[in-house]
């Protein structure tokens, strides 16, 4: 299976595997962990945040589904922006993905063994996950759906769990999921946990990244996206008002485990032993969906000659980009033993929201038959990905600058040494 950019990937993957892997992306340690920066910073406004949050990721889910039906291939943001921008749109796109989403991988990564590994033990563990991982996937995307689905499974019993326990412990009262007067931060604070609350969603369009491997795109991308992110939404929805309930939003915000202490309040004593395992199994889904979304982004742009052309290299057993996958993987093990959980994530966010906000951009240029969703929606995208870019800490919107600022310029040198051979 080749082309004129080299071999393809196999088309293995139908709807319930897309969804599934939708899932796994975004049903990750957020939902274990962000409710609670999310309350100290809005209270139960964060019920408002997490609707405009939710709006946000809708809009950019429909442009990612029009694009990614009308361009079927790996890459996503990368190659949208490349066919309906411009190279250096598309360059800017993947560059903040694929440096994003690394830097996200090592996060997770941490999250496994901090649930999981002895004190002393954690950068370790950290790295075995990584490793592990790395082999499911070089090993064929079928497998990677396979492994998603049962640790989707997994994290969603743990989640009933934890629900029940609370709501039938006596510890709820419900009057306060809508008390205004639980609010606090005015519309900035609304504003910063929707930004919070967003990255908890940001896994949805990672099935326009599996585009190529993928039976009958045009159908099955689109479905598989907005169904994945209804789901999502609605279980957030569900989590949210149960901890707002259980724990009231000053506890909430306090809260280093809020899903663990919720299903705690419920005197399931066994609950909390359920959500540990649930949190790692969303940890690692994640991070096995990141794995993979972030290798194809790398093989798109191998092949365009924006990273090295060897990176496109694909597997004539397994039909993945191994040598794509086996760089990502060793980029995340040396992010692991170097960088802390909240500097992976401070520069990641800002990564996402420039890769969306090209998708945006990029879906408003679509015309025909090709607009299968109307123009606000794209604007409204592009709109909230700027809004919510604001409210993010000023160092890390400094690192994620930075940090593109760098990929910027890497691309200007190798186009000024290509032009000086060709002369």
């Amino acid at each position: 299976m080749q082309d004129s950019d080299g071999p393809r990937l196999a088309r293995r993957l139908g709807t319930a595997d897309a969804v599934t892997i939708g899932l796994g992306s975004m049903i990750g340690a957020g939902v274990f962990s962000a409710f609670a920066p999310a309350a100290a910073a809005a209270g139960t406004g964060l019920l408002v945040g997490l609707a405009l949050a939710a709006l946000v990721a809708l809009a950019n889910a429909t442009s990612s589904a029009q694009l990614a039906a009308q361009h079927p291939t790996s890459g996503g943001t990368y190659v949208y922006g490349r066919e309906h921008l411009g190279a250096w749109w598309g360059y800017v796109a993947g560059w903040g993905f694929v440096v994003g989403k690394t830097a996200s991988c090592a996060a997770m990564a941490l999250v496994v063994a901090a649930y999981t590994a002895p004190p002393g033990w954690e950068r370790p563990v950290a790295v075995a996950v990584v490793v592990v991982l790395t082999a499911v996937g070089y090993r064929g995307v079928t497998r990677t759906a396979q492994a998603a689905r049962v640790l989707v499974a997994v994290t969603l019993v743990a989640l009933a769990v934890a629900v029940a326990a609370g709501a039938t412990g006596g510890q709820a009262r419900w009057s306060a999921v809508l008390d205004a007067d639980g609010a606090h931060g005015g519309w900035y604070g609304v504003l910063q946990s929707a930004g919070l609350l967003f990255f908890a969603f940001a896994g949805y369009a990672r099935v326009a990244t599996l585009g190529e491997e993928v039976r009958d795109p045009r159908r099955t991308i689109p479905r598989a996206i907005l169904l994945a992110l209804g789901v999502v939404v609605v279980l957030y929805g569900v989590v949210a008002a149960t901890l707002l309930a259980v724990l009231g939003p000053d506890a909430l915000a306090r809260s280093a485990a809020p899903v663990s202490d919720a299903a705690a309040a419920g005197g399931w004593g066994w609950a909390p032993a359920v959500v540990a395992v649930g949190a790692v199994a969303a940890s690692v889904g994640a991070l096995l969906a990141l794995l993979a979304g972030v290798s194809r982004t790398t093989l798109a742009m191998a092949r365009a000659g924006d990273l090295p052309r060897w990176l496109g290299a694909v597997h004539p057993r397994f039909a993945v980009p191994h040598h794509a996958e086996l760089v990502v993987g060793v980029v995340v093990v040396v992010l692991v033993l170097t960088t802390d959980l909240r500097g992976a994530i401070g520069f990641s966010s800002f990564g996402v929201l420039v890769y969306y906000l090209v998708a945006n951009l990029s879906a408003l240029r679509q015309t025909g038959g090709h607009r299968l969703y109307p123009r606000a929606a794209q604007v409204l995208g592009a709109v909230g990905c700027v809004a919510l870019v604001l409210t993010l800490p000023l160092p890390a919107v400094a690192a994620g600058a930075g940090v593109l600022a760098v990929g910027v310029a890497l691309r200007w040198w190798r186009l000024q040494r290509r032009g000086r051979r060709a002369a």
